[in-house]
């Protein structure tokens, strides 16, 4: 059964969809960290980061990297942090995080409630600078 991510990179389920190429996808986590809080995938469905070939590996850290410049010009921040983390969905993924300070990278901090009309904005903004 597809994940919940390739689903969404399917068009199954709805999101707010940052970037898209032919083998990556990225889109606004819905418990946001920070504002522009983004998740990156490869569309090729893989449970850990780090089985992902080497080709497929670096192609979604340079498809991140265009996301992440687009994210910064968008929304202030210092730096946009990047982690790989998360079991709770078997499908590689980065976050995105613009950040002010490490401690905004803190996957313990209470997540941001945020509307879909406010996803929706920051999406467009963001899609605005890539």
């Amino acid at each position: 059964m597809a994940s919940i991510f390739s689903r969404i990179a399917a068009g199954e389920i709805p999101c707010h969809k940052i970037a898209e190429d032919e083998r990556f996808f990225a889109f606004l986590d819905i418990n946001p960290l920070i504002e522009g809080h983004t998740l990156v995938i490869p569309k090729q469905e893989t449970d850990y980061f780090f089985d992902i070939d080497d080709d497929q590996l670096a192609g979604l850290m340079v498809f991140a990297k265009k996301v992440a410049q687009g994210i910064k010009k968008a929304i202030p921040c210092r730096k946009v942090g990047v982690a790989v983390y998360g079991l709770e969905v078997p499908h590689a993924h980065i976050h995105l995080v613009p950040i002010e300070q490490e401690s905004d990278m803190f996957f313990g901090n209470e997540k941001l409630r945020v509307t879909p009309e406010e996803l929706a904005a920051t999406a467009e903004k963001i899609r605005k600078e890539l």
